[in-house]
Order: structure tokens, then sequence, then C-alpha cells
């Protein structure tokens, strides 16, 4: 069940290097809420492990709106973890030990490309079915990872309130993140994915007589 008040609220954690990409049809879709069901609200939340602004791969500084100590989760609350390549820095430990909280409290965590590995390091991913670039990259960058029985070879793997993505999969991604948070109805969701999917413009008038 996703919490349904007016709090429900999206937390981006954002760290240097973050793959702008990964995550732009999340930040797109959630900011201008075009495509929403009507009167339902998601607040998108920019958080750190400090207030400090971070750079992402493409450059561009983003400054948190959140401090990670202040932020007070709940149920139906929606958690992202962008790639980047500075998971493992020592800085990032911070937000990996809340996950771990997190992950029994139904609070949704979705995670792509490079915070799959940084979720394998905290055995997060031993007994969860799940999804990264490749099950042979989990096992190089993270050694102790033990979680080969639950490893899906797909774009993504939703286990309860866990969604996991390879990081050449951002439109599968945020389908399921959307899907799982009930931000769109149905048939416009579908057709919103397909349009991207397919580039066939049918999907695009059947977008707007979703919206009607």
């Amino acid at each position: 069940m996703t919490n349904k008040s007016n709090s429900k609220k999206c937390y981006l954690y954002v760290l240097d290097t973050l793959a702008d990409w990964e995550i732009a049809f999340i930040t797109a879709e959630l900011n201008s809420r075009r495509y929403f069901a009507k009167n339902t609200k998601l607040e998108l939340v920019m958080i750190g492990n400090t207030l400090k602004p971070i750079k992402t791969m493409g450059g561009i500084t983003i400054t948190p709106d959140k401090d990670i100590n202040d932020v007070k989760f709940q149920a139906g609350d929606l958690l992202i973890l962008p790639g980047a390549d500075t998971w493992m820095d020592e800085k990032n430990k911070k937000i990996l030990e809340i996950v771990s909280n997190l992950i029994n409290k139904k609070i949704i965590v979705a995670a792509i490309c490079g915070a799959t590995v940084a979720l394998a390091q905290t055995g997060l991913l031993d007994n969860k079915k799940h999804t990264s670039n490749d099950q042979d990259f989990l096992k190089m960058f993270c050694p102790d990872y033990i979680g080969s029985s639950h490893y899906i070879n797909a774009p993504t793997v939703v286990d309860d309130n866990l969604i996991t993505a390879s990081g050449l999969a951002p439109l599968e991604f945020s389908y399921e993140v959307f899907k799982k948070i009930e931000v769109m109805k149905k048939d416009a969701l579908e057709a919103w994915y397909q349009l991207y999917k397919t580039k066939d413009s049918k999907y695009f008038y059947k977008l707007m007589e979703s919206l009607k």
C-alpha cells in the first residue's frame, strides 16, 4: 500500500558524479506533474549526506534540500538511489545504513546502476530478487556479494518495496517507479512508456486521451 496522504514524498539522494540521465525521466515528471492523475500529490526532495552542493556527471550543480539526518521517512515514501562513480566513498555509508532500516518499514527503495553495487556491499541484495548492470559486474565491484541465486537478468526487477535496475534501463526503471507510487492512471502510464519505448506517435495521442 502506498501512502495516500499529502505528506507523501519522493526523496532523491544526490552525490557527486550522479548519472544525470538515469533519473531524468523521474525528475522531469515529478516536477512537472503533467501526466499525474487528478488530486495526486507527491513532493520531490533532494537529500544529501550534507547540505553541500554536489556536481553531477554532466557537470550540473545540485544543492540538497535536506540533510539525510533530518529526513523523517514515512510508509509509502520513495527513496531513489541513482548511479554514480562515488558510491564507495566513505561519506555515502550514512545513507546505506539508513536504507538497511527502511527496507523493512514499507519505504520504497529504487536503486539503479552503481547504487545496486552499494546495496550489494551492505548485504541488502543477499535475499531479495534484484538486477544490476550484470551479475559479473556485481561480483567484480563487490567480492563479498552472495546474492547470485536471487539475481535476475532483466532491465528492472521489483521485489516488494525494492526496485533495482541496470544503468542501461532508465526508462524501464522510471516506469516501475511510477507504477509503484501510483502517480499516473494505468492507461496514461502505459501510453507514456510505449511512447518513449517505441517512438510511435500514436501513443502520444493515447496519452493525451488518457488525461481527459
